[in-house]
């Protein structure tokens, strides 16, 4: 004859069900809550993005209505739409969650592409420098505030040297959080440009990369997982000085797992191997002078935030374009050409690239 089961059994047993089932659930719950999301990133330089008013601080006289130039509201809000329409089709027509700017004048001119263009409906936030730059450039970043949140930001000045070093851009650095929890440390930079020749003003841009691998070198030491991006105009290709032999940004290795430590160009291969390639094109020839490189901990497989060579690109959209007359095939349809209003977007094409966030 059967013993029937104590009551302490039982329960014991009835509990050990219900934690079963609790734990199951609870997997459950977790291989539903882990998605990847698609976490696009874009750098640009927007060629002179000024208000029409006057900054007395500033050298900004050459963008007023009654400059040479003749800028004034009507040219200013046609080419805030047209780099709003440029990061929405960046996108697929769901705008990149990080754009770093170059060439952007002042807050004004980052609130009016953010809330009085076709891009309001992006919702984008911005962070943006004072540097100390005579015409009043300054560097920015343009953020969704759903996909990243900054923690922190600061303006990183560049000091003379021994040579005498014009007053040129801060370096960006924000540092946020993802939505999986991690944080992402972004740095946006536009080196000194090559007035008075590429020789000669050299020295200028090694500098700023001085301080900028500085910058990574001391955040790779702090953080215990760093994830850095690099991004914007250096004004030199991927095998110049300031970003080879400097920055040590080299494209990954197929041989080698990427090294936490170390930094890696997503297009500098393509650079060197694809003619007629890049972002600007300075009398019929193509350079990539805008710049999207990261730590090696965003090129390993295992990562929650992980990128690659192959999903960087310079988005070269036909209507960004137009044909070069002088040299031959196509030239980024640009604003100004000269002091004359040309009526396009900028003198550069955005470079992108798409990551996968892991959540």
């Amino acid at each position: 004859m059967m013993r029937s089961m104590s009551r302490p059994d039982a329960f014991a047993r009835h509990l050990a069900c219900l934690c079963f089932a609790l734990f199951v659930s609870l997997r459950s719950i977790q291989a539903q809550q882990a998605d990847t999301l698609a976490f696009c990133v874009a750098s640009y330089n927007v060629e002179n993005l000024f208000d029409t008013r006057h900054d007395s601080l500033k050298d900004d006289r050459e963008f007023l209505p009654q400059s040479i130039r003749h800028w004034n509201y009507s040219k200013y809000r046609k080419k805030l739409n047209a780099l709003a329409r440029t990061l929405t089709a960046i996108g697929g027509w769901t705008p990149p969650a990080l754009v770093a700017l170059c060439e952007v004048e002042n807050d004004s001119v980052l609130r009016d592409l953010t809330r009085y263009s076709l891009l309001r409906e992006a919702d984008y936030r911005y962070i943006v420098t004072r540097s100390p730059d005579e015409r009043g450039i300054d560097v920015a970043l343009l953020y969704q505030r759903h996909l990243f949140k900054p923690l922190s930001h600061r303006s990183i000045r560049i000091t003379p040297t021994g040579r005498k070093l014009r007053p040129t851009r801060d370096i960006l650095h924000v540092c946020g959080l993802l939505l999986n929890g991690d944080t992402l440390d972004v740095l946006v930079a536009h080196f000194p440009s090559r007035r008075g020749g590429a020789k000669a003003s050299e020295p200028y841009r090694l500098h700023v990369a001085q301080v900028l691998r500085q910058t990574c070198d001391s955040l790779i030491r702090q953080r215990r997982l760093p994830q850095l991006l690099l991004m914007g105009d250096f004004n030199d290709p991927p095998a110049s000085k300031a970003v080879r032999d400097v920055l040590r940004a080299l494209p990954p290795s197929a041989d080698e797992t990427p090294a936490p430590d170390r930094l890696y160009h997503l297009l500098a291969r393509r650079a060197k191997e694809q003619q007629a390639y890049g972002s600007y094109k300075y009398q019929g020839h193509w350079e990539l002078i805008d710049h999207l490189i990261v730590s090696g901990r965003l090129l390993c497989p295992g990562n929650g935030l992980r990128t690659g060579e192959a999903q960087a690109e310079v988005f070269a959209a036909p209507f960004l374009l137009e044909p070069d007359k002088k040299y031959g095939g196509m030239q980024p349809f640009r604003t100004y050409i000269g002091p004359r209003y040309h009526g396009g977007t900028s003198d550069h094409l955005p470079i992108v690239a798409e990551f996968e966030l892991i959540y």
